[in-house]
């Protein structure tokens, strides 16, 4: 099927039955427009984060910024929230598959906040699929029946729906303005901006985002310049789009209240996206001798760096007038051994009161399963508050040197480097055979669990301080070693779930050249895209 383009784009993917729909003209000038507009600026932007890179390889620490001190002593709030997002005591995440969506929606939590990055596999069919099953899920009239004859649709009342787009780092391959590939962000906020912003508003609620992977309050004024531009464009009130920043890397931790301050009329607040962090404490500090973290489960919300991220983002929300919502705990409900489920519910819910003790006014679950042990930990604590935004922490003034203090160094175990072996193969070879959100061990995994596995595989072979609890370094043979093994247990597990293999012999090379290689490749989700169709 052909489609009317604007002039200098193209789309170099098949326009399936029903895609039309999406690729109205206006629409895709919409997404020319903002890239012709923009795009110099990301360049710009991520070539920074690569010049970033290579001071702190040399020893720069990261600190608070001295130039924008002035923004840090300022007296000053985001502008009010609607009351659509004023009450988000449990938000539930996902991809955007159809199924998915409408349990979310249905789930009883406060959010759903629908996923076209770290838990979705970005190929073309899932990234439009997914804007048309948007169009349908903002109206209502979303549905699915499965191979049983059972049929989903919506209830009356639903979660308010959050949509988070790609990350700055990630192109749409597939889409070309004047010969360059458009950004994933632009290409899904544009695309959803354009088919729903306005029916959000008539309903009641508005165009809601979570931001991905920033690393500089620049990186939020380029989304705030986009959000003025493209209410413009679309004949909105300013301050219409509201976007909850996702602080998933140790660089972004220094530019909090920046970063709030960028977005101020168009905030939503913050959220600690904790297995992103990580993964960006070990990627920031991979070449550092000094730095190398224990087994990823030993790498609580209680160590010294993750408590002080925590505290010090709720901080600085609510001084700011802004929610703070906490992260997600990985564990799901097992219901095969209800030993372990219980062990997993007591986890959720010591999780959850932590967030809500601490004076968190929300957090994440990844399974509808879930979402009643939350509310009921953050029910306690706030009783018949929407939000505890007057809660503030006047007792939390963490410094530069304690957020960047990285214990524990120990365990590291065989079963550790294993376990980051089999989860890293497991999770690439299902996000290649299209699914980016996968059950493994009991543990909700993404794109962000995935990286911590991989990355932290190659630093313990680099750190001299990456010796197992045994005596034995962590060598390349060692993890070569391990790899067929771990591979074995895999497919093992795959072909009992009755799925096919093929996918997995690939993820294993993958697994081994990103874990091994001289080079550390930023983000395990760039090379993958380019063998996706």
């Amino acid at each position: 099927m052909s489609l009317p383009l604007p002039q200098g784009m193209e789309i170099n993917a098949p326009i399936l039955p029903g895609f039309e729909k999406i690729f109205v003209p206006e629409a895709l000038a919409l997404v020319a427009k903002l890239h012709r507009t923009f795009a110099a600026r990301r360049a710009e932007l991520l070539a920074r984060r690569v010049e970033r890179q290579a001071r702190i390889d040399a020893g720069e620490l990261p600190d608070f910024l001295p130039e924008t001190k002035h923004v840090r002593d300022a007296d000053w709030r985001i502008a009010p929230v609607p009351k659509a997002l004023e009450c988000r005591r449990v938000e539930i995440t996902g991809p955007v598959e159809r199924k998915m969506i409408i349990n979310a929606l249905n789930s009883g939590a406060d959010s759903y906040m629908t996923d076209f990055e770290d838990s979705n596999t970005p190929n073309w069919v899932n990234q439009i699929q997914g804007q048309l099953n948007m169009i349908e899920a903002v109206r209502g009239t979303i549905s699915f029946t499965n191979e049983a004859g059972k049929v989903y649709k919506l209830n009356d009342k639903v979660a308010t729906l959050v949509v988070r787009p790609r990350g700055w780092h990630l192109d749409e391959k597939h889409v070309l303005v004047d010969g360059a590939r458009v950004s994933g962000g632009i290409f899904d906020f544009a695309l959803f901006m354009y088919h729903n912003a306005k029916e959000q508003l008539a309903r009641g609620a508005g165009p809601y985002f979570y931001l991905p992977k920033m690393e500089s309050h620049l990186e939020a004024r380029l989304w705030n310049d986009i959000f003025v531009m493209t209410q413009n464009e679309l004949g909105l009130p300013q301050g219409t789009i509201k976007a909850t920043v996702l602080v998933e890397t140790i660089l972004a931790t220094f530019e909090m209240e920046e970063i709030l301050y960028e977005l101020r009329e168009h905030s939503a607040g913050l959220n600690a996206g904790r297995w992103d962090y990580i993964f960006s404490c070990i990627k920031k500090f991979r070449k550092n001798s000094d730095f190398c973290l224990a087994n990823r489960g030993a790498i609580t919300m209680n160590v010294p760096f993750m408590r002080a991220y925590a505290l010090t983002l709720l901080k600085t929300c609510h001084k700011r007038g802004a929610p703070a919502i906490g992260g997600m705990s990985a564990l799901i409900p097992i219901k095969s051994d209800p030993e372990a489920n219980e062990k997993a519910i007591a986890g959720i819910r010591a999780d959850k009161t932590r967030d809500a003790t601490d004076g968190y006014d929300g957090g994440w679950v990844a399974h509808p399963g879930l979402v009643p042990i939350a509310m009921e930990e953050f029910t306690k604590v706030l009783g018949d508050r929407p939000n505890q935004w007057e809660k503030q922490r006047p007792d939390v003034n963490f410094s530069a040197a304690e957020l960047l203090e990285f214990k524990p160094e120990q365990p590291i175990t065989e079963v550790g480097v294993r376990n980051n072996i089999n989860v890293g193969i497991h999770y690439l070879g299902s996000w290649l055979a299209g699914n980016g959100c996968v059950p493994i061990h009991n543990l909700m995994e993404d794109a962000a669990t995935a990286e911590i596995s991989r990355s932290q595989v190659w630093q313990w072979v680099r750190s001299p301080k990456g010796v197992l609890d045994d005596g034995r370094k962590v060598t390349a043979e060692l993890v070569k070693g391990f790899i067929p093994e771990e591979l074995a247990k895999v497919k093992a597990t795959v072909i009992a779930q009755g799925e096919a293999t093929e996918s997995y012999d690939r993820a294993a090379v993958i697994f081994e050249d990103m874990s091994l290689s001289e080079t550390f490749t930023e983000f395990l989700t760039l090379p993958l895209y380019e063998k996706l169709d």
